[in-house]
């Protein structure tokens, strides 16, 4: 099995010359990071949920666990006839 080199030879890439880097302008500039991508935000909440949520989610579970434990002492009082 032959081992092939597979970088190209100095001599014979384009824009290059032996033993030198390549010409100037022929490297493209480094990457100036991720801060400038994406739309800009203007509204970023810090804080947990505001009240209004919060209370609606509460009243929510509490009617959830007022029923079922309703309807549990009403079967084990023998609601069902």
């Amino acid at each position: 099995m032959d081992a092939q080199n597979h970088d190209p030879d100095s001599e014979q890439a384009p824009g290059r010359k032996a033993h030198s880097g390549p010409p100037p302008g022929e490297t493209p500039p480094g990457e100036g990071g991720l801060s400038g991508a994406g739309p800009r935000e203007t509204h970023n909440p810090t804080k947990g949920w505001s009240v209004a949520p919060l209370t609606a989610l509460l009243v929510v579970v509490a009617l959830f666990v007022a029923f079922f434990l309703t309807y549990a002492i009403w079967i084990a009082v023998g609601g069902i006839g």
